[in-house]
């Protein structure tokens, strides 16, 4: 079943949602997008895991997620570490009047993501001892 994400953009002073953009109709790996919105010709979108953390693991996904994979697909992805469960911002050049690149580029990014993460969790799995022993 498809999902539609409706674009909005985010008034720069007050942070407030103003005006809907466009949707953006995702089949797969929706549930690794928190949000997306657009501000001053950038599209934000932030990316979590796809299900609740271990404490332990909160630390070790972000030591083992390799930010280099969006290299040449996004201006920038950084860690976003005030939240609860490891989550990411990627940051686009946005067009308003190139929708199917905006959506393409989107699942573009979650597929991305989805491949990475699923690399940190393999990776991961027997280093429980490694962070819940840390001194």
């Amino acid at each position: 079943m498809d999902t539609i994400i409706v674009l909005m953009e985010k008034d720069e002073k007050t942070g407030f949602l103003e005006r809907e953009i466009f949707g953006i109709t995702i089949s797969e790996n929706e549930e690794f997008l928190v949000n997306l919105y657009v501000q001053s010709s950038k599209l934000y979108i932030r990316l979590s895991t796809d299900r609740e953390t271990k404490d332990w693991e909160y630390d070790a996904i972000f030591d083992y997620f390799d930010s280099d994979v969006f290299e040449g697909k996004v201006k920038s992805f950084t860690e976003v570490t005030d939240t609860y469960d490891p989550t990411w911002e990627a940051v686009l050049d946005f067009d308003e009047t190139d929708v199917e690149s905006t959506c393409e580029n989107v699942r573009t990014i979650l597929s991305i993501f989805k491949n990475e993460l699923y690399d940190v969790y393999d990776t991961i799995k027997d280093k429980e001892d490694e962070y819940t022993n840390e001194e």
